[in-house]
């Protein structure tokens, strides 16, 4: 038997191959392959930090790639400024209403009951009462009552103003005492006997004169303020009347809320006015 051309070099009449040559050779080409396996790869490597780097810079500086990194940065002198120097003006906060409230060195706006109590009826929690009766006196201990007036005497109470309001049958007193000092008019409030004595007028006849009534006090400022709540009927207003302890309530919050507003005021015109 014989072989055609190009058969292997072995066989009948060809002698025996050399497996060791054959082998040798092998391993040299695999060699061979791996070397620019490692070669081509380490070129894309360089080729994606060139790429990274590139990216880089142009998020930086806004502008196209150059040679390196140190050459597209600006010099720290070369970078703008945020924006025009402060100027550091000093802007003065506006003080609390409380502040205003707290001597008649500041508190210096018109006083009166025509002031405090301006509206013919008002609005406490959406109940409505309608103003019976106003008045007011430097004399403070002649229209409190009980130990109340004492207290009045020893703080050196300045002015007295009462107002009178009333909704179903149930009416209060408030009276709000004025003072030369915050610390006057704790003072009073600390030391608190009862009470205002309460004012009748238009359609309120003399109430919480000889029977039980709800009180309360309170103080904001150099204000002391009271209220003195009952039936408009004569009865007693005992410890579990909750009509008339709220009525007594509601007049204080409505005393609070007539000083506060004009603390407040005062506060306005002074930001207004620097």
């Amino acid at each position: 038997m014989s072989f055609g051309q190009g058969g292997p070099p072995w066989g009948p009449g060809g002698g025996t191959p050399d497996w060791s040559a054959l082998a040798a050779d092998t391993e040299r080409r695999q060699r061979r392959r791996k070397r620019w396996l490692a070669i081509g790869g380490g070129a894309l490597a360089t080729v994606a930090v060139a790429s990274i780097v590139a990216v880089a810079v142009v998020n930086e500086s806004g502008d196209d790639p150059s040679p390196g990194p140190s050459d597209t940065l600006p010099e720290p002198e070369d970078i703008p400024g945020g924006g025009p120097e402060p100027t550091f003006e000093e802007d003065r906060p506006q003080a609390p209403p409380e502040d205003y409230l707290a001597s008649p060195e500041k508190d210096t706006a018109p006083l009166s009951a025509k002031t405090l109590f301006p509206d013919e009826s008002m609005l406490v929690n959406g109940r409505q009462y309608t103003r019976a009766a106003t008045d007011a006196t430097r004399k403070c201990a002649s229209n409190a009552q009980s130990g109340l007036g004492a207290v009045l005497r020893e703080q050196d109470c300045q002015r007295l103003f009462r107002a009178t309001y009333e909704r179903d049958g149930l009416a209060f007193t408030l009276g709000v005492a004025v003072f030369d000092s915050t610390g006057r008019a704790t003072a009073v409030k600390d030391g608190y006997r009862p009470n205002v004595t309460s004012l009748a007028g238009g359609d309120v006849p003399s109430f919480c004169r000889t029977v039980t009534c709800r009180t309360t006090v309170n103080a904001l400022g150099r204000y002391a303020f009271f209220t003195i709540a009952g039936h408009t009927n004569g009865e007693p207003a005992g410890k579990d009347d909750a009509k008339a302890k709220q009525t007594a309530l509601d007049g204080s919050k409505f005393g609070y809320n007539r000083v506060l507003a004009r603390g407040k005021a005062a506060a306005e015109a002074d930001g207004a006015g620097g």
